[in-house]
């Protein structure tokens, strides 16, 4: 649990659903890459991920959760989704569409609900983390629980 005043809507949310979770933070700097901030958590890039919106040729949006080592395949993710092909949003759209900036996008706690998928990999792991909703602050939870709260569902999404 985190100290009230460092609480993002995504540990609002969590504790709302008494979901246990680990926030952790670290100097915001936008030149930080996915991989930097792994190493500075000390942990695995495998287990870190990044929250990646989509939206597909019909017009709906997706999320995507991948380690962020990886790149999404396109190809793979409009399959997953069922579409015929999708395309990354572009990053002006994001906060008025999710409520997340850049660099601090959540598959938790989103303005609307959208359908998303989570890396193959996640299952295997005991902990995974996840943005928070800030740039700076990380969340660490099992991925179970991440399924159960954004909806996830485990697919093959990213480039070999």
């Amino acid at each position: 649990m985190a100290k009230n005043n460092d609480k993002t809507n995504v540990c609002r949310v969590l504790d709302s659903k008494k979901i246990e979770y680990k926030l952790h933070t670290y100097e915001a700097d936008p030149t930080l890459t996915g991989e930097d901030i792994a190493g500075i958590l000390g942990e695995d890039a495998d287990k870190v991920f990044k929250t990646l919106v989509t939206q597909g040729k019909t017009g709906a949006y997706y999320v995507f959760v991948v380690p962020v080592k990886c790149e999404l395949d396109l190809k793979k993710a409009a399959s997953a989704a069922g579409e015929k092909s999708v395309a990354m949003i572009k990053q002006k759209e994001l906060l008025p569409l999710t409520g997340y900036v850049h660099g601090g996008c959540s598959p938790i706690g989103m303005k609307k609900p959208f359908k998303t998928f989570i890396h193959e990999t996640a299952p295997g792991y005991d902990t995974i983390f996840v943005s928070a909703g800030k740039v700076g602050f990380q969340i660490e939870l099992a991925p179970g629980d991440l399924a159960s709260v954004a909806g996830c569902k485990p697919a093959d999404i990213v480039s070999e």
